[in-house]
């Protein structure tokens, strides 16, 4: 999985890195302020 530089997920504080609807996502169930996103492609309507 690509991830850019500016996302960091440290799994020893707890971060998840999941992928939903071709967005990358951060989620932290310890801390819920740890929440990241990287930009997918644009959804088609």
């Amino acid at each position: 999985m690509k991830t850019r530089a500016s996302v960091k997920a440290d799994p020893s504080k707890g971060d998840k890195l999941v992928r939903r609807r071709g967005r990358l996502y951060v989620i932290n169930s310890k801390d819920p302020n740890r929440k990241q996103r990287q930009k997918g492609p644009a959804l088609k309507k």
